[in-house]
């Protein structure tokens, strides 16, 4: 008997992690099917598929398609679950519904009354409009780049107190980019982001910096998932809860610990590069070592770089490697033992990285070969540094003789700070 096929419909996918979910979910087969517009409906007809998740931009598209929409499908003008029935009928359903609906929940922030501005307004939108006026939000005002509210005059709507960004801004590869500016909305008590990689978009780091409230997409992308998995599996999802709230946070702290780098900072010489290639032998991951890196683009040594080009120059080159490392998911990624210098460093790796400062004592640190230990001294750099590697942290870890011992105790302060299912 063949494997049930299941799979995610959308324009670009490169960035998901649906199959790691839904390899979690149920024994069955998932795959990604990246169409062009003029080639969703004949897929939709005549594709080899048993359910669908459906993502931007075609959640009002093949709406078209479905013989049959629930209820909340119909509410909503959005599917995102297709199901083909028996008959060969395509059943469409919006399980993004209750993943909105969770990710309020767990916030636990209450939007009675309160103005909202959704910025978007495609198929997700809707949805997100639909639950808040399920929830007894106060005025709700959807922001696009035309219409009556847009961009140009949000300043009209500097007062809102609950902001959600449906659009893909900030998402992969495009990581650093909002939507917005939060500075302006005086009145803002919550930020919710649908985009999900990178786990910390630029919206939610600044709403973080500002005290706010905010939640990220992947609670929503696990959410619908375990709804949609039930759809696939021939389960009833009924409008009442049918999804066990606390797998959903469980499985979500699973996935978060699957898709973020593992960050190593710490002084020049305190074993970075040997604990990171250590952690990527035990775990599978991708190893990545920036003063590599820098050296390569350079074209010319470290040693070289600084006293041809100068630090500035090095810097700049660190921080370009960085920018582009930070994007990557799931990967060891060993930083240079000056990247703290560069503050706009830390908001790079703090989008989709635990960050473990590794922590060997002064007198042990190797000086040759390392410009700056050379020519400043180590103990004057690690006084000057240790506020920044004690700030910029998750976790400290403790660098002893034995490298695999050290890269083991990384492993447990990591799942320690992700979970288990």
């Amino acid at each position: 008997m063949n494997r049930a096929r299941f799979g995610l419909l959308g324009e670009k996918l490169e960035h998901s992690f649906s199959p790691r979910i839904h390899a979690l979910l149920g024994d069955y087969e998932y795959l990604l099917y990246e169409k062009e517009s003029d080639e969703v409906g004949d897929f939709l007809l005549n594709g080899k598929y048993d359910g669908l998740n459906v993502t931007m931009p075609y959640k009002k598209t093949v709406i078209q398609f479905c013989n049959t929409l629930s209820e909340i499908a119909e509410k909503t003008g959005s599917v995102n679950t297709i199901v083909r029935m028996d008959n060969g009928k395509l059943f469409g359903d919006n399980t993004d519904y209750y993943g909105f609906s969770y990710m309020l929940e767990i916030l636990a922030v209450n939007v009675s009354g309160k103005k909202v501005i959704i910025l978007g307004n495609g198929g997700a939108a809707a949805t997100v409009r639909a639950v808040l006026g399920g929830s007894g939000a106060g005025r709700i005002v959807m922001i696009s780049r035309r219409g009556a509210d847009n961009y140009n005059n949000i300043s009209k709507h500097f007062d809102a107190q609950i902001i959600v960004n449906t659009t893909p801004i900030g998402m992969y590869p495009n990581n650093g980019k909002a939507p917005i500016d939060l500075v302006a909305f005086n009145n803002c008590e919550a930020v919710l982001d649908l985009v999900f990689n990178p786990v910390k978009t630029e919206l939610i780091l600044q709403a973080e910096e500002m005290k706010i409230e905010n939640i990220g997409g992947l609670h929503m992308l696990v959410a619908q998932a375990v709804r949609a998995s039930e759809l696939f599996k021939g389960k009833q999802a009924k409008e009442e809860r049918s999804t066990c709230p606390i797998m959903v946070s469980r499985l979500t702290e699973v996935i978060k610990q699957d898709v973020r780098n593992i960050a190593l900072i710490g002084m020049p010489g305190c074993g970075k590069t040997s604990v990171g290639k250590e952690l990527a032998r035990l775990t599978g991951h991708e190893f990545f070592d920036t003063d590599e890196l820098v050296v390569r683009k350079a074209n010319k040594d470290i040693q070289q770089i600084f006293a041809e080009d100068g630090e500035e120059v090095f810097r700049t080159i660190e921080t370009a490697v960085l920018e582009e490392l930070s994007k990557n998911s799931g990967a060891i990624i060993a930083t240079g033992g000056g990247a703290v210098k560069e503050n706009r460093n830390r908001r790079l790796l703090m989008q989709n990285s635990i960050i473990i400062f590794l922590d060997r004592a002064s007198s042990e640190l190797p000086k040759e070969g390392r410009p700056l230990s050379m020519s400043q001294g180590i103990e004057a750099i690690y006084k000057q540094r240790l506020p920044a590697y004690l700030d910029w942290c998750d976790k400290k870890v403790e660098v002893c003789a034995d490298i695999e011992q050290t890269a083991k105790a990384v492993l447990a302060s990591v799942e320690c700070e992700g979970g288990r299912l």
